[in-house]
């Protein structure tokens, strides 16, 4: 990018360079609106997406579950149905912040009592060594100025023989369905952006970063490179977004 290309210091929008304090601004400002807005934009298929995400993951009373990214806690309260305990953790204090309003202990209804909310780094967690039996990122990855960074660190906190999922925007194999996609994202999405977003330059950052993301090979190798195994992939929606999966090898540390 060239200089013409940064943003003011008090800009809310994110770009491609992913200085975390803007990563994390953008957020915390789209924080309140920001599950309704995804259901609009992505047509409901969020809901599907996260149903797929869990049934991988498959959570398990007695488990330690980091979701990772977590933003304001949807997908972690759908892991936390199965009785498993879920940390869920998100850059953004925005985020964090309408989680904890949303599920949290003074929450209507008591909250959700198998689910805690902290601020992390995914390029530096605040977690022990082996401390989780399965790890999950969904559509966060994407947002870390250093994402290979980003999953060793999530190797380092689960335990041997642990899982990872990924759920992230990807590339559709098919040309054609591709060159629909980049259509909706051009030129629907930011008309439907502005209608129901309080920050709708946020999502002109979301159709650069989607462009500019690698496709599901290049990641699968970026999970070998930082030491899992057992790497695969399944497209969801024509590729619009792939889930990722991996192991953490039973000698690893």
């Amino acid at each position: 990018m060239t200089s013409n290309d940064a943003f003011s210091p008090d800009s809310h929008r994110a770009d491609l360079h992913k200085d975390p304090a803007r990563v994390s601004g953008m957020f915390d400002e789209v924080a309140a609106g920001y599950d309704r807005t995804n259901t609009v934009l992505s047509m409901g298929n969020d809901r599907l997406w996260r149903a797929a995400t869990t049934r991988a993951i498959a959570p398990k009373p007695g488990q330690r579950i980091l979701d990772l990214a977590a933003g304001t806690g949807a997908s972690s309260v759908a892991l936390a149905r199965s009785g498993a305990t879920i940390v869920a953790a998100d850059f953004s204090r925005g985020m964090i912040a309408e989680g904890v309003r949303r599920y949290g202990p003074s929450a209507a209804g008591g909250g959700v009592e198998n689910l805690t909310f902290v601020q992390a780094d995914a390029t530096e967690l605040p977690f022990a060594d082996n401390e989780f039996d399965a790890v999950t990122m969904s559509f966060g990855l994407r947002n870390v100025n250093e994402p290979k960074k980003a999953l060793r660190e999530l190797l380092r906190v689960t335990k041997p023989g642990g899982r990872i999922v990924i759920c992230e925007f990807s590339q559709p194999p098919s040309p054609a369905f591709r060159g629909l996609y980049r259509f909706y994202n051009d030129r629907i999405l930011p008309v439907v952006a502005k209608s129901v977003s309080s920050n709708a330059d946020a999502y002109d950052y979301l159709n650069e970063s989607i462009k500019d993301w690698p496709d599901q090979p290049t990641l699968s190798a970026w999970l070998r490179e930082a030491g899992w195994s057992d790497v695969a992939h399944r497209n969801l929606s024509m590729g619009i977004v792939a889930l990722h999966r991996g192991s953490k090898p039973n000698g690893a540390s």
